[in-house]
């Protein structure tokens, strides 16, 4: 299997369908998406029975919260390449190529994203500038400069990947799976932007757009994922 689509959902009825409509027409019969749902009260699995697509996979979330969403996935996931999604944003129809090509050399892509609301009016043309990202591995101790969504990688890095550190609250997904790759592995940050990333008022996360965090906060935060990926030295 060459490609492996993880998408954590909660409650995600509202944008579901497009997000799943632009992903399904570029991927092959042979590639899988991953949906771990993590309880969802209104009709985001139903919306996923709908498309009747052998390729889409439903896992149950047998944990709380986005995080371990994730992990859950990422957990089921079997492609050679691992793309994460949200389940309310779009795909540019050039995504999985851009990104296959350049897996061809790094073993973790990012890319850029535009950003747009909740009814598709674009609100800014680059969350990297939005963000005014970092491209290196300290820099994103620093400060993580990427999104999830944005993120496709080699397999092989959830050898060193998983299982996630136990303290989601000082450990998020992204940060993580960027930083393993950056430390363990070779990445490349795409100047492309592949993928409109939603902003609206359910977002489970802020994106790091809205990241109101005390100063203790962010020093156990990064000292919590330092000590983490230095445990990982030694995992294969």
């Amino acid at each position: 299997m060459r490609i492996s689509v993880c998408i954590a959902t909660f409650n995600g009825e509202q944008y579901l369908k497009k997000q799943l409509a632009s992903i399904l027409t570029q991927l092959s019969t042979e590639d899988e998406i991953i949906i771990s749902d993590d309880n969802s009260t209104d009709r985001t699995l139903e919306i996923v029975r709908e498309f009747k697509d052998k390729r889409i996979k439903i896992m149950l979330n047998d944990k709380k919260g986005y995080v371990s969403n994730f992990e859950n996935a990422l957990n089921h996931a079997k492609g050679e390449y691992i793309f994460l999604s949200d389940q309310d944003d779009i795909w540019f129809q050039n995504k999985v190529e851009v990104c296959l090509e350049n897996l061809k050399i790094y073993d973790l892509v990012v890319s850029d994203s535009v950003l747009i609301d909740s009814k598709d009016k674009i609100i800014s043309n680059s969350f990297y500038i939005d963000r005014r990202a970092f491209k290196s591995r300290i820099g994103n101790l620093v400060k993580f400069s990427f999104l999830g969504c944005c993120l496709a990688f080699n397999s092989k890095i959830l050898t060193k990947a998983l299982p996630f550190p136990k303290n989601h609250k000082f450990c998020r997904h992204d940060n993580w799976l960027f930083l393993v790759a950056a430390f363990y592995f070779n990445y490349h940050v795409l100047d492309e932007q592949l993928i409109y990333y939603r902003r609206h008022a359910n977002n489970v996360s802020s994106g790091a757009l809205n990241a109101n965090t005390s100063l203790g906060f962010k020093i156990k935060y990064r000292f919590y994922l330092i000590y983490s990926l230095f445990k990982r030295l030694r995992k294969s």
